[in-house]
């Protein structure tokens, strides 16, 4: 019904925020890293998925068009509903996502909000042919090449947020991947090469 909702926010909570268009104020539902991504007083581009239950309607936001499409794989998981959805995206981005459900990694998936080992299972099965492939490969091949996974990909989502492409990012990080360095050093490394080139 909603592709998007553009307008001011008018306030940010943990779990939703309160979104001006027009003089209505719509409140959504979203994760940790979207509520995070918001300024108060400031113009945001929401993407929308209307909930919709007998006795409520609820609008559920996402920063991009990726987290919407992994919170539509993930909530169509049997018995993984909105709540539980938005949980599992505030503990990972949809990269993190698609690789630890690529290399079926039970642990990490049962470590966010509401998954328990049954359910990371259920996650895998059902999704590990639906996530997206290019993503899917191409993080987990990062989230299995090098022991600091968590480094790499926040390296890897900086580089793509300052508008540099998925290759050049990837090569980039690829190039100063080492155990231990920490995700600031790599990204500064990574930029001074993107920009000698």
């Amino acid at each position: 019904m909603y592709s998007y909702i553009k307008g001011i926010v008018e306030e940010i909570y943990l779990d939703r925020i309160v979104l001006e268009n027009n003089g209505i104020g719509y409140e959504i539902n979203v994760s940790s890293f979207t509520a995070q991504s918001v300024q108060k007083g400031k113009s945001a581009k929401i993407f929308t998925k209307l909930i919709v239950r007998e006795d409520d309607m609820s609008l559920c936001g996402f920063a991009s068009q990726m987290e919407l499409e992994m919170f539509k794989l993930l909530t169509s998981v049997s018995k993984i509903g909105p709540k539980v959805g938005l949980g599992i995206l505030s503990c990972a981005t949809p990269p993190q996502l698609s690789a630890y459900i690529l290399s079926e990694d039970i642990a990490k998936l049962s470590k966010c909000p509401g998954v328990g080992k049954k359910t990371a299972e259920r996650i895998i099965l059902e999704l590990k042919d639906k996530v997206d492939k290019d993503m899917a490969e191409f993080e987990a091949t990062l989230f299995n090449q090098a022991p600091t996974g968590l480094e790499l990909d926040e390296a890897l989502e900086a580089l793509l947020a300052l508008g540099y492409s998925s290759a050049e990012a990837k090569e980039a990080v690829q190039k100063f991947k080492k155990d231990g360095l920490k995700t600031e050093d790599l990204i500064k490394k990574a930029l001074t090469y993107l920009m000698s080139k």
